[in-house]
């Protein structure tokens, strides 16, 4: 990929170079007696860069860098082959207005003359493109004198227009003093000297004063990353047929590093089966691992690629393990310096940080890693091992141990710390396969062979576990009694981790069933490693198994109630990592039935334990932000509630995990104005929704929107189709406890809290249609017995309910003692969205029950003063009278892409679902644009409502 790395300085032509007297005088000349002629200027240095082919626009940083232009300092700041020079160019180039941008490129061993040389040059041209600006003091030819900067600053202040001045690669720049020159103008030329830099270090300017005012615009390599949307546009342009499911796979395996996605797109080209080529592309290809060499090691002293090097003996280190393992006691200062700089190296936001490298270049590292000698390389294992050990890190450390040929230390930590050797996480990074035990030593040990079980289970390698299970249950028949049950518990643990990771639900329980039927040894214990059983370790795995199973199935009060347990018998034992697995998810089931204060102490605590640091702990920790999310919408917290969403990450796609995440965004989207794009997220979420009471909430939320943006007889088809699917799903599950739909609905623990939810659902269907009486029949009895186990946002809805109706009726003295009674329910947990989020009546009856008097007090008069200024807050109702139209109307296939543009999809998603290609989609929504006169999705989508046009 051509870039900054990619240019070199050449001799000049004599028609590629100028000198000072090509220069059109002005601001040099001889005026000053600065007219000197100099050696001569490359004019490849003063023009923008030519820009690689295919050219990949992208509007999001041309825009970034048009507001940045704005200000004094704009930097573009990453290593090599992350685009700055190619960005820069086509910025400069697509610039409107006079005078175009000066540019300069810094060259190595540019000195402070050499360097003004140029910069004279560039600020002249600028200058002299521009008419009508009037005579100019000389730009000075070489490091320039405090009378003749403040000369220049005079003039560029008086400056109609301002100048903008590019200098790419300026960290090549090793002088400081050859920038204070540069510095001094501006800050003092008001704001009419504005400069555009990129760079792969900071450069030796002040920056901090500009960042402290609020007048730096950073650009880095998080921003400079190409998005799913630019990757597909990138290999649309090289030709590359990729399938839109790849293309975000393409930029996880490349971290959206621009030089490596074109690396990428030239060698998927080139193969029969472009998305099978994805995963098998690395950073030891001939080509980018000689890009990596060259332009990214290279240019590091010798320490710090030494400590890259032997880091990457771990997916991830932090600085004591940096320590470790290098032998270095500045290792760890050395990551965070790179990670300063951003791009290759990258820090996670925990305390103490982890550090990782960019896939590619990781694994260019492993591959000169595994070319150390065998001892070196052991060594390294050997000390990862021990670090890992005695910081509560079994998985990893018996990884490592099986590397490094420590056969007993991988044994005792098969023995000491199975329970922990569970995976939780799908997505871990894929961890190369240690060398198999020699048989020698798994005949004397059959232990060994578990272990190599365990860790490729851990690593989600089933067929290699297998295997290994198989070899170690061969030569463990001649054990004796004691050592014997204490090898059948541990095997029946790597075989509970198999069923789970082949997804055999009815294996897992059989699995858990014979783990906890595994008792204490009998006779005489003359093996150390066949000590008696620990029955809390037990229940802790088999309890948590059996929790994430009815987790997934959508059985929430049997997750509840085995994670309860597990929680505590994992506590019990001293399992850190088992008690954040079940925190976690404890915390979520909490916040879906209500009890948010709970959640947030269950949340609380997982994120506080030192297992949720790092990267290897995403998805748990992804269940507690979730749970966190839940309850702080419930509360009425939207902004909390979306920033929590975002923090769950992993957590939102699994299974029954993913159904309550929908219901908080779709929420979220709801309250911001987007009911479309809500309905969407309900409906997708419904479909694969596990179990009836989850696709019960699901059905229930979008009724209730649809009816809210006046589709009503849709509303009411989906109840019913979603009444009669819940009745079916608890009759095939156990008929004796289908009881047909109505207020009593089936028995707790089945879809009980579902069908309330429905029931729910239709009576608010039925009153904002204009049928309170009918409304009344539906709703639900929440006073009931029954009604204790349904979900509280569940129960404070009907209750709510029945006061507006009461009070539709006339009792308004009913509507009050019944008001109270929802309230009494809300106070302890700090519900607020039931209120906040419900029927427009409900304002007047809390304001009259709070002139009635109430026990809630506060919350109420808060409640009603909110109400109050959401009301002033909205916008007044538009008059009636003839819709505006557009001068030329929108296709079909574009008011379809128009509805999908009201959705957090991306071009690739709507691609996906209209079964259309990117390009195609792309080419519709500039028409779109266009046709409303706007430049972002979201201002024709505001735009389209104003029309009614969605």
């Amino acid at each position: 990929m051509p870039d900054e790395a990619d240019r070199v300085e050449v001799t000049p032509s004599p028609t590629d170079v100028t000198t000072e007297t090509d220069v059109t005088p002005g601001w040099g000349g001889s005026a000053g007696g600065l007219g000197v002629v100099g050696p001569p200027l490359l004019a490849s240095r003063l023009s923008p860069a030519a820009l690689p082919e295919p050219v990949l626009v992208r509007p999001r940083l041309l825009d970034r860098l048009d507001r940045g232009a704005a200000g004094p300092v704009t930097l573009v700041l990453a290593p090599a082959g992350w685009g700055k020079t190619t960005l820069l160019a086509g910025w400069a180039r697509a610039v409107r207005g006079e005078p175009p941008p000066a540019w300069v490129t810094v060259e190595a061993g540019d000195t402070g003359e050499r360097l003004w040389a140029y910069l004279a040059a560039a600020l002249r041209a600028a200058a002299d493109g521009v008419p009508g600006e009037g005579p100019q003091p000389p730009v000075p030819d070489g490091p320039p004198r405090p009378d003749q900067l403040e000369l220049l600053a005079a003039a560029l202040a008086a400056r109609e227009r301002p100048v903008l001045l590019v200098l790419d690669d300026l960290h090549r720049v090793t002088d400081p003093a050859a920038l204070a020159g540069l510095e001094f103008l501006l800050r003092h030329t008001e704001g009419r000297l504005r400069v555009v830099a990129g760079a792969r270090t900071d450069p030796p300017l002040a920056l901090h004063r500009w960042r402290l005012a609020g007048e730096l615009t950073e650009i880095g390599p998080a921003e400079l990353a190409l998005t799913p949307d630019e990757v597909a546009d990138l290999l649309v342009a090289h030709g590359v047929p990729l399938p839109a499911a790849a293309v975000p796979r393409l930029a996880d395996r490349t971290g959206g590093w621009p030089a490596g996605l074109r690396f990428a797109a030239l060698a998927l080209r080139a193969q029969a089966d472009p998305a099978r080529a994805v995963d098998r592309f690395t950073g030891d290809q001939p080509d980018v691992a000689g890009y990596l060499r060259d332009e990214v090691l290279a240019p590091l002293d010798p320490a710090a690629r030494d400590v890259l090097r032997r880091s990457a003996v771990a997916a991830a280190v932090c600085a004591d393990l940096a320590d470790a393992v290098t032998g270095r006691p500045d290792a760890g200062q050395v990551l965070a310096d790179l990670a300063r700089e951003g791009g290759f190296v990258q820090r996670d936001g925990s305390s103490p940080p982890w550090y990782r490298c960019q896939p590619l270049l990781a694994d260019l590292l492993r591959d000169e890693l595994d070319r150390l000698p065998a001892d070196e390389l052991g060594e390294l294992h050997r000390r990862a091992a021990g670090w890992y050990a005695d910081h509560d890190r079994p998985a990893e450390a018996l990884r490592h141990a099986l590397a490094g040929g420590e056969w007993d230390t991988a044994t005792e930590l098969l023995i000491a710390r199975w329970p922990e050797l569970a995976p939780y996480e799908r997505d871990r990074p894929a961890a190369p396969a240690p060398p198999e035990p020699p048989a020698e030593a798994v005949r004397r040990d059959p232990e060994l062979a578990l272990a190599g079980a365990a860790e490729r289970a851990y690593a989600g390698d089933a067929e290699a576990a297998a295997g290994q299970l198989r070899r170690a249950v061969e030569h463990a028949r001649d054990l004796p009694a004691p050592r014997r049950d204490r090898f059948r518990r541990l095997a029946v643990a790597v075989e509970l981790t198999l069923a789970r990771l082949a997804g055999d639900h009815d294996e897992v329980r059989r699995a858990a069933g014979r783990l906890l039927a595994t008792g204490a040894p009998d006779g005489p214990v003359d093996d150390p490693r066949a000590g008696a059983a620990e029955d809390a370790d037990v229940r802790a795995v088999a309890g948590t198994a059996l929790g994430l199973v009815a987790l997934a199935e959508g059985d929430l009060p049997e997750a509840a109630a085995r994670f309860a347990e597990a929680l505590a018998a994992a506590r019990r034992a001293g399992r850190p990592r088992t008690e954040l697995v079940c925190a976690s998810r404890s915390a979520l089931l909490d916040a879906a039935r209500g009890a948010l204060r709970n959640a947030e102490r269950h949340a609380r605590e997982a994120l506080a334990l030192p297992s949720c640091e790092g990267w290897s702990s995403r998805l748990d920790c992804g269940y507690a932000y979730l749970a966190l999310a839940l309850v702080a919408w419930d509360r009425d917290e939207p902004a909390e509630a979306a920033a929590n969403l975002t923090l769950a990450g992993p957590a939102t796609a699994e299974p029954g995990a993913a159904a309550l995440a929908a219901l908080c965004r779709a929420g979220l989207l709801a309250a911001g104005g987007e009911p479309a794009a809500a309905l969407r997220a309900l409906a997708a979420a419904r479909d694969t929704a596990p179990g009836p009471e989850l696709g019960a909430w699901l059905a229930a939320d979008e009724a209730q929107l649809r009816a809210a943006v006046g589709d009503v007889e849709s509303a009411r088809t989906l109840l019913a189709d979603a009444g009669a699917g819940a009745t079916d799903a608890v009759t095939a599950a156990d008929p004796a406890r289908a009881t047909g739909a109505g207020s009593t609905g089936p028995e707790p623990g089945g879809a009980g809290g579902g069908q309330a939810a429905l029931d729910v659902a239709l009576a608010r269907v039925r009153l904002r249609s204009g049928d309170p009486r009918e409304a009344g029949r539906a709703l639900p009895d929440w006073t009931g017995p029954d009604a204790a186990a349904w979900p509280l946002s569940v129960r404070l809805a009907a209750g709510l309910l029945d006061a507006v109706l009461t009070g539709v009726s006339g009792d308004g003295r009913r509507a009050g003692r019944i008001l109270e009674q929802v309230l009494d329910l809300a106070e302890p947990e700090g519900c607020r969205r039931v209120f906040t989020r419900a029927e427009p009546g409900v304002r007047d009856l809390l304001a009259a029950h709070l002139d009635s008097g109430t026990a809630h007090w506060p919350t109420v008069s808060d409640l009603v003063r909110g109400a109050d200024e959401r009301r002033a807050d909205e916008p007044p109702e538009r008059p009636a009278g003839p819709e505006r139209t557009l001068d030329e109307p929108l296709t079909e296939r574009e008011l379809t892409i128009l509805r999908y543009l009201q959705s957090i999809l991306s071009n690739v998603e709507i691609a996906s679902e209209l079964s259309l290609s990117v390009n195609t989609v792309k080419t519709h929504v500039r028409n779109i644009y266009r046709k409303l006169d706007a430049t972002r999705r979201r201002e024709a989508v505001r735009r389209a409502r104003e029309l009614r046009l969605i």
